[in-house]
């Protein structure tokens, strides 16, 4: 289950992706449309630009706007960074791997090849998926010159 950290954060990339990409977006204007507690908001938006997601501009005019081109930037990604691993167990980790300590044999233990399995189906949906898919965006047909 997605925790309320990772719901409102992808909530907000997704409003912040669908705005004006020159002008940076107010965490009040996030934080009303998307209705994410202020506060809560504030902390998430300062871990996506700790990892380079997010950059911000402060004073008159200020805010926040993506640090890259939301093509590029995963829903897997995204996951990590707010929630941490992905897997269910640390073992089938591919980024937080740990052993489980009461498992006298990971390769004999078909508990982790399922989860693996889990975690492999999971991950092709998740970096499947861009935020530029999430916020529903499209290309913008260039415009023609008539003339």
């Amino acid at each position: 289950m997605l925790s309320k950290k990772t719901k409102y954060g992808l909530k907000a990339l997704i409003y912040i992706a669908r705005q004006d990409a020159t002008v940076p977006v107010l965490i009040s204007d996030i934080s009303e449309k998307e209705q994410i507690p202020k506060k809560f908001l504030e902390a998430i938006l300062l871990d996506l630009k700790k990892f380079g997601i997010l950059g911000s501009k402060k004073g008159k005019g200020g805010g926040y706007y993506l640090m890259k081109d939301p093509k590029t930037v995963t829903a897997a990604t995204l996951i990590r960074v707010l929630d941490g691993p992905i897997a269910m167990l640390p073992c089938v980790s591919l980024n937080f791997y740990e052993r489980c300590d009461d498992c006298p044999d990971q390769e004999a233990c078909n508990l982790h090849h399922f989860l693996a399995d889990v975690r492999d189906s999971t991950l092709d949906m998740l970096q499947g998926k861009s935020l530029f898919q999430l916020a529903g965006l499209t290309e913008k047909e260039p415009e023609s010159a008539e003339g």
